[in-house]
């Protein structure tokens, strides 16, 4: 939310990326989900080939380089810390 509060802060509006600039997978984010619980994504989860894409010619990643130069901001929360969080606040909902 920083970084929401940093964009609301300027006197012109711009488009501004909140991002790590880092590529991740359904893989990695199931690994990771998987592992808050202290379970292995690969004992429960089945890939299935036919529906599989293939890889992108250019990766979708956010490039955070404006908001990093003009807002001074940078991620406060890691890809991991995240989705733990997530996981957490859904385990609580249960």
């Amino acid at each position: 939310m920083r970084g929401a509060w940093l964009i609301l802060q300027q006197e012109q509006a711009e488009d501004y990326v909140l991002a790590s600039g880092v590529a991740r997978t359904v893989g990695d984010l199931a690994r990771v989900a998987f592992a808050c619980v202290g379970l292995e994504a690969e004992r429960y989860l089945r890939v299935d080939p036919a529906l599989v894409r293939a890889p992108e010619k250019t990766p979708s990643v956010g490039d955070p380089e404006r908001a990093r130069e003009r807002l001074g901001w940078e991620p406060e929360v890691s890809f991991e810390e995240l989705v733990e969080r997530m996981v957490r606040a859904d385990l609580a909902l249960s």
